[in-house]
């Protein structure tokens, strides 16, 4: 599915926002299928229920992580 991204970063947190619809702002992060999510998932946090995940982009066409540094 084709993915774009809007990421920020701040010392404390990480918001990535995802989008299957091509938004103002939202850079295009690919045409990704299942495994290739998995793996971008796994890069943001290495605990993230990925399968949830996935089922939600799908279903929804969106999807907002915010993730905080572990410690």
């Amino acid at each position: 599915m084709k993915i774009w991204i809007y990421d920020t970063k701040t010392p404390s947190h990480r918001i990535v926002k995802l989008n299957r619809e091509e938004h103002s702002g939202f850079e295009y992060l690919g045409d990704l299928n299942d495994d290739e999510l998995k793996s971008f998932f796994l890069e943001l946090q290495d605990d993230i229920d990925v399968d949830k995940n996935i089922k939600l982009i799908k279903y929804y066409g969106y999807l907002h992580l915010f993730i905080t540094p572990k410690k």
